[in-house]
């Protein structure tokens, strides 16, 4: 696979996210994902996505920094929105906050199979 092939199959897999297209992320999704070193299957992460667009009613991913190296992807998403309660065990209920998240992906069979991700949560707290 090439660079350009992993970038755009990354943007299309994003696109998905935005549209909360759930039917479609096995398209991008293995089947045994897993996600810091958790593993959580096609449906858990699929369930852990949800759970974010529920807490973040407003969540949309924007691709900041995108870095390819098949087969891994790097990438600095970068987020403004307004989840409800607490968000990170922090009391963010309804305030806009604006953060990044750095993630490594690394794909198997033109998909995604481990996910590695950290949030820029004093970036958070900063704003609170």
């Amino acid at each position: 696979m090439t660079r350009s092939d992993l970038a755009d199959i990354y943007r299309n897999y994003i696109a998905c996210l935005n549209r909360q297209d759930w039917a479609a992320l096995g398209q991008f999704v293995h089947d045994d994902v897993a996600h810091n070193a958790r593993p959580f299957g096609l449906s858990g992460y699929r369930a852990m996505l949800e759970q974010d667009f529920r807490a973040i009613p407003d969540l949309h991913f924007n691709i900041e920094l995108l870095v390819c190296d098949p087969p891994h992807i790097a990438s600095r998403l970068k987020f403004d929105c307004t989840p409800v309660g607490k968000f990170l065990g922090l009391d963010v209920n309804g305030k806009r906050v604006s953060f990044c998240e750095n993630v490594f992906y690394q794909f198997r069979d033109g998909k995604i199979r481990q996910v590695w991700s950290i949030v820029d949560k004093p970036a958070i707290e900063a704003q609170l």
